[in-house]
């Protein structure tokens, strides 16, 4: 019979393709991972990796037990927390897939609430693109994804959480920050712009915002693209041009002055959804996530990521 701590091993192995690395997360010896990864090898009848020195690297039929070990790992999770849950008790390992910006203002506003109502819950947030938050929950990785982007697809059911405003920002001595009126969409075209990657949600908002007026999001002067929203600000703030953000990002406090620009006839949004997988059984710790992000005590934290004070 299969011995799901070796399972576990070699999943972490299989993350890592590093056993000391495996060792050091799970907190053993590495000799220790070897003996297991042995073990289930023997078990098996066949190699799992291909060792060489230091190195391992899966094989065809490792890269194969991936996917059937970590399903294995989260029926037997599932079973500890049900039986938990029968006295009452919500336990167990919730892991998220989110961006940048959800991960630093959106999640610590649920966590916290959540935290206090069943502290024996441990969340893992895994920060990625918007993107990878879908693939991560398609295949198992994550149980709840939160992102702007929504795919067809039977088996995941969004529902919207909040609104995402996209505000323009300046440093606070640019020509547009004393203009005393919102800024024309024609007046755009001669700014120099710190842009986002093509693909996330902010570049897909300014996109539709600007199309409404027949300009190209490449019709805009770029002077550097950084990969995230909090880059963005940090630059604009030291002067180096200007850019669109996350009203979340714009309004931080103690991360450098910058103006919030209102624009003539643009307002650019994103919806923010929660996610999660209706073809895989929901395990208490994400249906405990589940009902309390959308119960009338996130009422609030919902109205304040939806109405930002941008003014």
């Amino acid at each position: 019979m299969l011995n799901p701590i070796e399972l576990n091993v070699f999943a972490m192995a299989a993350e890592t393709e590093n056993f000391s690395e495996a060792a050091r997360r799970l907190g053993v010896t590495q000799p220790t991972v070897s003996l297991h990864i042995r073990s289930l090898e023997e078990r098996l009848g066949i190699d799992l990796f291909t060792r060489s020195g230091r190195n391992v690297v899966l094989t065809d039929a490792g890269r194969a037990l991936i996917p059937l070990a970590r399903d294995i790992l989260q029926r037997c999770a599932r079973i500890e927390e049900t039986m938990l849950s029968l006295k009452g008790e919500v336990v167990g390992l919730l892991e998220i897939g989110c961006t940048t910006a959800s991960g630093k203002y959106v999640l610590p506003r649920i966590l916290r609430g959540l935290r206090d109502r069943h502290p024996r819950l441990e969340v893992v947030c895994r920060v990625t693109n918007r993107h990878d938050a879908l693939r991560l929950l398609h295949i198992g990785d994550v149980q709840v994804a939160i992102t702007s982007l929504e795919e067809a697809s039977r088996d995941l059911d969004y529902r919207e959480f909040a609104t995402d405003h996209i505000v323009l920002i300046t440093p606070p001595g640019h020509p547009w920050a004393g203009l005393g009126r919102p800024v024309r969409p024609d007046e755009l075209l001669q700014g120099e712009f710190i842009t986002r990657e093509e693909g996330s949600g902010t570049d897909a908002a300014v996109r539709e915002a600007l199309a409404d007026h027949g300009i190209g999001i490449d019709d805009l002067p770029r002077i550097m693209e950084l990969g995230n929203s909090e880059a963005i600000r940090m630059a604009v703030a030291e002067g180096i041009g200007v850019g669109f953000v996350s009203a979340l990002v714009a309004t931080e406090a103690g991360a450098g002055p910058v103006q919030i620009v209102p624009m003539e006839g643009m307002s650019p949004q994103r919806a923010l959804y929660m996610v999660r997988d209706s073809s895989r059984p929901a395990t208490t710790a994400q249906t405990a996530f589940w009902d309390f992000a959308f119960s009338p005590e996130m009422d609030g934290v919902r109205d304040r990521i939806t109405r930002p004070a941008i003014a």
